[in-house]
């Protein structure tokens, strides 16, 4: 089996930042070291998300410093998107290299009216866009061997462009992969093992499967009214035994650590 950057640990778990038209910011930033606190009790590995949805949010690098915690960089994977300035791309990139973190997610990302977008010219890439593959590719150059980089895999696109887009990515350097959520067995996620780096497949930890098929852009599916988040995340385990998983929408009122071995 690949190597995984994340050593042992076979899930990552997501945690937003509080975004920054929040009513009470110093209650969000409670919650939030609450639940960072909380992720880290189940040994799983924060994800944190960037501007999710187009929606602004404080950088992790803003609210990890802030708060003064302990990073635990070696336990923290930060998502990086194409919606930054230049320079503020790489004022990130160097805040978390002198934090000792290593480990991002580089995904093209949602825009807004709000967010500058990086331009080719900007990473000195030829083309008319930036997407996660141009991102990938000027890490790599710019600050070569210093980042572990993975990338995203959406399989409710079509097979063939998707896994197009994935083959450019593992060549600008990504080396693990994290899936949309699957809420079935699926070939096209199977497939992923193919490709020789480790691989989350999605866990889906709401009930509201209409606000996942919102996300993803498509139609709402023929899906159970009964739907059993941790029943799912059982059943990857059964599907993709070689796969980690990547939880979204983790309600953390609630005590997981029975499901997650602690």
């Amino acid at each position: 089996m690949p190597v995984s950057p994340f050593g042992t640990r076979s899930y990552l778990i997501e945690l937003l930042t509080p975004r920054q038209d929040a009513p009470d910011f110093e209650a969000d930033l409670v919650v939030f070291r609450e639940r960072l606190a909380k992720i880290r009790a189940y040994d799983g590995i924060v994800s944190i998300p960037d501007n999710p949805l187009g929606n602004l949010h404080f950088t992790a690098m803003e609210v990890l410093t802030f708060l003064e915690l302990d990073l635990q960089p070696e336990s923290l994977l930060i998502h990086l998107n194409t919606f930054h300035r230049k320079a503020d791309l790489d004022t990130f990139l160097n805040e978390a290299l002198a934090q000792g973190i290593r480990n991002l997610l580089c995904v093209s990302g949602d825009g807004g009216p709000r967010l500058p977008k990086l331009e080719p010219e900007d990473l000195g890439r030829p083309g008319t866009t930036v997407t996660s593959v141009e991102l990938l590719d000027y890490i790599r150059t710019k600050y070569s061997g210093r980042f572990i980089c993975g990338v995203a895999f959406n399989q409710y696109e079509p097979s063939d462009h998707e896994k197009a887009k994935l083959a450019r990515k593992l060549a600008a350097g990504a080396r693990f992969i994290i899936t949309q959520p699957s809420l079935e067995p699926d070939a096209r996620v199977r497939d992923l093992e193919r490709f020789d780096v480790p691989v989350f497949v999605g866990a889906w930890f709401s009930k509201r499967l209409d606000l996942l098929y919102r996300c993803l852009g498509v139609d709402m599916k023929t899906t159970p009214a009964d739907y059993d988040p941790v029943r799912n995340f059982q059943c990857l385990a059964e599907w993709y035994p070689n796969f980690g998983r990547y939880c979204s929408q983790l309600g953390f009122k609630r005590d997981w650590s029975e499901i997650f071995g602690r």
